[in-house]
């Protein structure tokens, strides 16, 4: 009974996993182990101290202990609450108990809803049918071997996939469509914003109160929160909408605790410190909120990024409950599957809580934007304004880059914004291997550039997440992508096993790309940059869904051999994903990938010179091959959609 009910928040795509393609999603779970060296040395030096000094310092570490276990207790009560609510939902469902108002619309209406979610079940249960006829048909039967790098062998699967794929295109279709009638009937809009026209809709109840823990208790659980308003692709669209909130509405500490965080920090007032400084904060976040102010000295417009006035004292313990609670879960319930936001924040968060590291992490991300040419910026530190808890940086205007509509009255194109977001990140993948881990729509910025009219410029903030990526797995990383550009599936598996990966490498490219392996097979016939695209149009982030629940056995055992610098790579693409899909997608990433990454592997062998001037030839005859073929098709996709300039 207890394992069922969590099923279906697993069914309906509330599984850990994010990048999708021909089985999808990426991260895993372990038994977690957090080390607390920390709190030992803390404790021994309580032994040693005075017995009056001990007490106070004990008693200082008993409050943070007690809001933890609340807050755990809080997790544990709404995770009951929602399984509870799911299971009944489920069982209602299942002995058509159905409860609707009497009144004559209302009835029509509620109906109406029923039946339509009747409906989508059975569409989500067609599509998986027809998904796994698609990905785990048995080509050897059919005389066709799937690993093959036979031209001819490859026509043959790709045709016999064809009727498959349709049939699959088609259902995805069918269900994109009643999804979106079902979300004219649930959800209307309302002068401020969407409201709920069905209260008791089973997702928007449950979002709702996944948002209000969240909220409540603040810090980690904001955290988690808006990492899983990104997996759009695999969360129903009422818990994305809900948890989104808390990008830009998370929290506020009131401003005596402001005050004193300045005054530990800085040694003054905000008064002392600042010129004009603001009560209200400008913006709330997870782990800090950000004030407004001007500096004495310049006359300049300052943002203060402030910590939560004692997050730092209270996080390790969040974190252990946390774990502590899923790892309990994910031993009674088969399939909840949380235990990687656990794993991914523990050796994170600390990093992102020392506002230094935050600070250097910007200046060097600043001074390699500034060698792309890219129309990026990044705000200026003033260090003396800045320490573990408080950083002080030059205010720069800004609007989120997924808001469409701000983007179009400023008169900017939507694909260059795209593909200009797409070409920062590729820079810093593929160039230094410095890598912002967390570009979440709130953290990255857009504005028209200040000299240039029409053009987009990024202001790129939250600098606290990075990753450095090692020149081996950068190296190996850009060829499988130049592989995958390219559709040279050889290429791409040879990538694949400098990175540990065998067997899974279809898996692994599928899950970099969000899209079927089978289209790197079919583009590898035609020549082409996009594979072509047959059934009912919208069925695309369905057809994603499918595969990501499907593989999700297959993803986790595959992380147990990726390189872990591969985590937060996954977790960047999840973001960008995300920012991507709110433009409109009008840009193909593999266009802009493949420029970047045919220029690291180039850059690679030229430094190597293992084959002497040949081999230099060689090398750069390639990545003349990858440029032709990238900008040939981006000319004549603008050249079709008459945008020219971008």
């Amino acid at each position: 009974m207890l394992r069922t009910a969590l099923a279906p928040l697993a069914r309906r795509g509330m599984v850990a996993t994010c990048a999708v393609g021909s089985g999808v999603g990426y991260y895993h779970h372990h038994h977690l182990i957090i080390s607390d060296d920390s709190r030992s040395s803390k404790f021994k030096s309580l032994l040693a101290s005075s017995p009056t000094s001990s007490i106070r310092n004990e008693e200082s570490l008993i409050l943070p202990t007690v809001e933890a276990l609340a807050r755990a207790t809080r997790l544990v009560n709404t995770a009951v609450v929602m399984a509870t609510d799911y299971r009944l939902n489920r069982f209602m469902k299942d002995y058509s108990f159905e409860f609707f108002s009497t009144t004559g619309k209302d009835n029509e209406a509620n109906q109406k809803r029923i039946e339509l979610e009747k409906q989508i079940e059975q569409l989500e249960r067609d599509l998986d049918e027809a998904q796994r006829k698609y990905a785990e048909s048995k080509p050897r039967q059919e005389g066709i071997n799937p690993n093959s790098s036979d031209p001819k062998a490859l026509t043959e699967r790709v045709l016999a996939k064809r009727d498959e794929k349709e049939a699959m295109m088609n259902i995805a279709g069918d269900l994109a469509t009643a999804k979106r009638n079902l979300s004219s009937i649930v959800v209307l809009e309302d002068g401020g914003g969407v409201k709920m026209k069905d209260e008791d809709s089973i997702h928007a109840r449950n979002a709702r109160r996944l948002l209000n823990l969240c909220r409540t208790n603040g810090g980690v659980y904001i955290k988690v929160g808006q990492h899983l308003a990104n997996l759009d692709l695999l969360l129903p669209e009422e818990y994305v909408s809900t948890l989104s909130s808390l990008f830009d509405d998370a929290p506020v500490s009131s401003y005596a605790d402001v005050c004193c965080v300045l005054t530990e920090e800085l040694g003054s007032s905000p008064d002392e410190l600042y010129d004009n400084f603001s009560k209200d904060p400008f913006a709330s976040a997870s782990l800090a909120q950000v004030h407004t102010a001007i500096c004495k000295s310049t006359g300049a417009k300052l943002a203060i990024k402030i910590q939560h006035r004692g997050l730092r004292e209270t996080s390790r313990g969040d974190l252990f409950a946390m774990a502590s609670v899923v790892g309990i879960a994910e031993r009674l319930f088969d399939d909840f599957n949380f235990g990687w936001i656990c794993e991914e924040l523990t050796p994170q968060l600390p990093k992102e809580l020392d506002f230094h590291n935050e600070g250097q992490n910007a200046e060097a991300a600043s001074a390699h934007l500034a060698t792309t040419g890219l129309d990026c910026i990044v705000p200026k530190v003033y260090w003396d304004y800045t320490s573990e808890r408080v950083l002080t940086m030059k205010f720069e205007e800004g609007f989120r880059a997924t808001d469409v509509e701000s983007i179009d009255r400023a008169g900017i194109s939507r694909r260059a914004v795209a593909k200009l977001i797409s070409s920062v990140f590729n820079a810093q993948i593929f160039e230094t291997g410095f890598v912002h881990c967390d570009p979440h729509e709130a953290n990255v910025l857009l504005r028209e550039h200040p000299h240039k009219k029409g053009i987009p410029q990024i202001v790129l903030v939250d600098h606290g997440l990075y990753k450095k990526l090692d020149d081996d797995f950068q190296e190996s990383y850009a060829r499988l992508w130049t592989g995958i550009v390219m559709a040279d599936i050889p290429a791409i598996k040879s990538a694949c096993e400098q990175m540990g990966v065998d067997k899974m490498y279809t898996l692994l490219a599928a899950m970099l790309t969000s899209r079927p392996f089978d289209e790197v097979v079919e583009r590898s016939q035609t020549g082409s940059l996009d594979a072509k695209s047959i059934g009912n149009g919208g069925g695309e982030e369905a057809v994603i869904r499918g595969y990501a629940q499907r593989y999700i056995k297959e993803i986790i055992d595959m992380l147990d051999i990726v390189p872990r610098q591969m985590l937060l790579i996954f977790k960047m693409n999840d973001c960008l994903r995300h920012v991507d899909m709110a433009l409109g997608s009008p840009v193909n990433n593999l266009v802009v990938a493949g420029r970047y990454a045919s220029r690291r592997v180039f850059e690679s062998e030229r430094k190597k010179r293992n084959g002497g001037i040949l081999s230099l030839l060689r090398a750069w005859l390639s990545y003349m091959n990858v440029l032709i073929r990238v900008n040939s098709y981006d000319l004549l996709t603008r050249i079709k959609t008459r945008n020219i300039l971008y």
